[in-house]
């Protein structure tokens, strides 16, 4: 049985996708979402001559992505505000991550599409779209435009009929449904090394208020799992 403070089996499977600037499928415990990164030479309007770049995100759920099937938002002619809120929060998450100066006017584009949802779809989404740019940006001989390390990760405190659990890594649905507090993490490093800074941190009581003290374990826990995911994204990056 996973202990409370491992990561769900994880892992990276890089350039699946043949024609985009870079690609990566991240799979964290039963959770698969496949993230790419395009570069295009145009910046949007509001950016035209001010010699910068930007970086945008796109974020999907597949409709068999869960058990029950969904519409694809395409057919029903919006987005929904949860899909909003995730590629926004993908967006300035990796924007932490790149000098957006040193790509001169151009604009990367990251795709994230939940082929399969257990829980945590937006952190395996940013720590897996983090991998996929920085292989977009390696394949246009941009690297030195990669100032930081970005990594996101799921914890809570799970309590059930049976007793509290406690604090918990990177919830599984079943486990972030029983969370009485939960909360999503995301980090960032220096691409040369350094301590980890908060990027954005997202707690909530769903069940009950929580303490400081809860908050804080609740904040050690999410930073060493983002360290974890941060070793096995530069692993798979070498």
């Amino acid at each position: 049985m996973r202990q409370n403070e491992e990561l769900r089996p994880f892992g990276l499977e890089k350039g699946v996708q043949l024609h985009a600037s870079g690609s990566c499928l991240i799979k964290v415990g039963r959770t698969h979402v496949l993230c790419a990164a395009n570069l295009e030479d145009r910046v949007p309007g509001w950016m035209k001559g001010k010699g910068s770049g930007w970086l945008t995100a796109e974020y999907g759920m597949l409709p068999s992505a869960t058990h029950t099937r969904s519409d694809r938002e395409a057919a029903r002619g919006k987005q929904q505000g949860r899909t909003v809120e995730i590629q926004r929060l993908i967006g300035r998450s990796l924007r932490q991550a790149v000098d957006l100066a040193a790509l001169g006017e151009r604009t990367l584009t990251v795709d994230c599409d939940v082929l399969n949802a257990d829980g945590g779809t937006r952190c395996a989404a940013i720590t897996g779209a983090w991998v996929a740019v920085a292989l977009a940006l390696r394949s246009q001989g941009l690297e030195a435009a990669l100032v930081r390390q970005v990594a996101a990760v799921s914890a809570g405190i799970v309590e059930t009929g049976e007793g509290r659990r406690g604090l918990v890594l990177d919830l599984e649905y079943e486990e972030d449904h029983l969370a009485a507090v939960d909360c999503n993490l995301v980090a960032a490093r220096p691409a040369l090394g350094g301590d980890l800074e908060l990027v954005e941190l997202q707690g909530t009581g769903e069940g009950r208020s929580f303490s400081r003290s809860e908050a804080t374990g609740l904040l050690d826990l999410g930073l060493a799992g983002c360290a974890a995911l941060m070793e096995a994204q530069r692993a798979a990056l070498e």
